[in-house]
């Protein structure tokens, strides 16, 4: 058994003296894990961190097994944004939310993409980055049979004035039909429905929107958390909002 494909680096946990087992994500084969010989070395490890694009390769004599994997580095995302905390921090927080909520080695190609255009992104800076994170996770809800049903309320079937989710059912309310309730529904920023600019305020609405359902029904029935990396960024949004 043998594939090579790009791939984004998601996590990386030492095994033995200087091997690492690495988790990738790729577009056929979908998250997928493999032993990297010497990948905890000086040498390997600046290619294996997490965000960073390589191109891998996985061999295994079963389709199995954990294999072997080998791969060269294509953009080192993780070590470009190490002079933006921001830009670092949503890298962490899309690769450690990818890692824990995609199924082993079941191919999500939008979500592929979807995380490598973010990671492009990155070369921006960490601003634009956050609110493409935010739609990133929302689709990768939507993937995964959680989506949320933004396109009309759902009290009045109205398309206009959408301002708030339910957080039971994950539909559009808007701002009119809210009345009393409104403080027990969830914040939907305008990014969300691609109308006009967008700040800390709406970011952070923005995480919020998406880690509820992420947490509930995503991580949530594994009996998990959601990733301490995810925490520190709506920690660091949070802190611009202040």
């Amino acid at each position: 058994m043998e594939w090579q494909a790009p791939a984004v680096v998601l996590d990386v946990r030492p095994h033995g003296e200087s091997a690492a087992v690495v988790t990738l994500l790729t577009e056929e084969h979908g998250r997928h894990a493999g032993l990297a010989k010497g990948g905890a070395s000086r040498a390997q490890a600046p290619v294996w961190q997490p965000g960073n694009l390589v191109e891998a390769r996985w061999v295994a004599r079963l389709a199995d097994q954990l294999g072997a994997l080998s791969g060269e580095l294509v953009h080192a995302a993780a070590a470009l944004a190490m002079d933006d905390p921001l830009a670092l921090a949503v890298l962490r927080a899309a690769t450690s939310v990818a890692e824990g909520a995609l199924p082993e080695r079941e191919p999500h190609p939008r979500l592929f993409r979807g995380l490598v255009a973010l990671v492009a992104t990155l070369a921006r800076g960490g601003e634009p980055a956050v609110p493409e994170l935010v739609r990133w996770e929302a689709e990768l809800l939507a993937e995964l049979g959680y989506g949320l049903d933004l396109a009309r309320c759902a009290l009045t079937g109205a398309a206009e004035d959408l301002a708030f989710v339910s957080p039971r059912t994950g539909r559009a309310v808007s701002a009119g039909a809210a009345g009393e309730w409104r403080d027990r529904l969830l914040p939907l920023p305008a990014f969300l429905l691609g109308q006009g600019p967008s700040g800390p305020a709406e970011w952070l609405a923005g995480l919020r929107l998406t880690g509820h359902f992420l947490a509930r029904d995503v991580f949530g029935t594994h009996h998990r958390p959601l990733p301490s990396a995810r925490d520190l960024l709506v920690d660091r949004v949070a802190a611009l909002v202040a």
